[in-house]
């Protein structure tokens, strides 16, 4: 992989890459008739705290025909922005070291996007326990599935209740599958790229490059401000859940941007990124309610979840192989 022992990019220029990578993702969804929403404007809800019913003529975001036409541009998209990055890469490698090694801008690309498999060939452990953090701290809401016997393998599990609706419909291959292998590459490793290139800080990169995460999920309000009438409180509704889930979704980008820089690996934020879609929001007032006699069992579990999480985020992440934690070179300056 080529290393650069300066910036080589600018902070402006990894902006407005980073936006093209952002809006393209976005604006893709909008392209064709097909992706887009179509509401009736005249159509109003039963209850104004509750989604009116779907009319025959409508183009919902959970209809199968628009999902499949999502996934395809925002494949396109992704697609696209895997090019520029790889693009941006040869560029900047001088053409004396792409002489010497043909495949220097390949590697380097793949590398930077945190899709090669030298960390898992140097050390399995140091991929697949990164792996294991989300999980961790879902401990309380694993438990609580446990006590469900909800978990694969127990009695009240099934293929047809648990695994068929996540993973074998259009809105479970949405959700758990494309869109979080796509939200990734495009929001994490693209993104983090193109600003590692441009020498921002290890914080920076944390915690502001997320921010481009949740905003890229404000286009949702339009579409809760419909499904719920084009009222007042329709408005109300979705102000509240655009802000609700721009600070669960910046929070999460925190979480996976840590991930990528600490392993250099795209996959433990995808797996974390399906995990946690898969789970949903922790349930604590209701599993707690649920099984009131094991209320001191399930708040211990919470609690083992939180305080293992924290452990686990710096024992169980970093690899010698990333190319964004702490490179330095054999003169002791840091590597770009």
């Amino acid at each position: 992989m080529h290393a650069f022992l300066s910036p080589p990019i600018s902070v402006s220029t990894a902006h407005a890459f980073a936006a093209f990578f952002s809006f393209s993702y976005v604006g893709s969804l909008y392209l064709s008739k097909s992706a887009r929403l179509k509401f009736d404007k005249n159509a109003k809800p039963k209850s104004e705290s509750e989604e009116r019913e779907r009319r025959n003529d409508e183009r919902w975001r959970n209809d199968p025909d628009v999902i499949k036409a999502r996934l395809l541009a925002a494949s396109v998209s992704t697609t696209l922005s895997v090019c520029a990055v790889f693009w941006l890469v040869k560029s900047l490698i001088p053409e004396a070291d792409i002489a010497a090694d043909p495949s220097a801008p390949l590697q380097t690309g793949l590398a930077r996007l945190g899709l090669t498999f030298t960390i898992a060939q140097d050390n399995p452990f140091a991929i697949i326990l990164p792996c294991l953090v989300a999980p961790v701290l879902y401990f309380g809401p694993l438990y609580a599935e446990f006590l469900s016997e909800e978990l694969p393998f127990q009695r009240n599990f099934s293929f047809a209740t648990h695994i068929k609706p996540t993973f074998f419909s259009w809105v479970g291959l949405r959700n758990h599958a494309i869109g979080p292998i796509t939200e990734e590459i495009v929001f994490r490793a693209c993104v983090l790229s193109v600003y590692h290139l441009s020498g921002a800080s290890t914080m920076k990169m944390i915690f502001l490059s997320p921010l481009a995460f949740g905003v890229a999920h404000l286009h949702h309000a339009w579409d809760t401000y419909n499904r719920y009438g084009r009222t007042r409180s329709a408005l109300r509704v979705a102000g509240v859940q655009t802000l609700f889930q721009l600070a669960y979704t910046s929070l999460f980008g925190f979480h996976c941007a840590y991930l990528f820089l600490r392993t250099g690996s795209l996959l433990p934020p995808t797996l974390s990124h399906m995990f946690c879609n898969v789970m949903g929001l922790p349930q604590y007032g209701t599993h707690v309610a649920k099984f009131p006699s094991r209320k001191l069992a399930v708040q211990a579990a919470y609690l083992a979840g939180v305080a293992g999480y924290v452990y686990a985020m710096r024992a169980w992440t970093g690899a010698d192989a990333s190319v964004y934690w702490g490179v330095v070179g054999p003169d002791g300056a840091g590597r770009y």
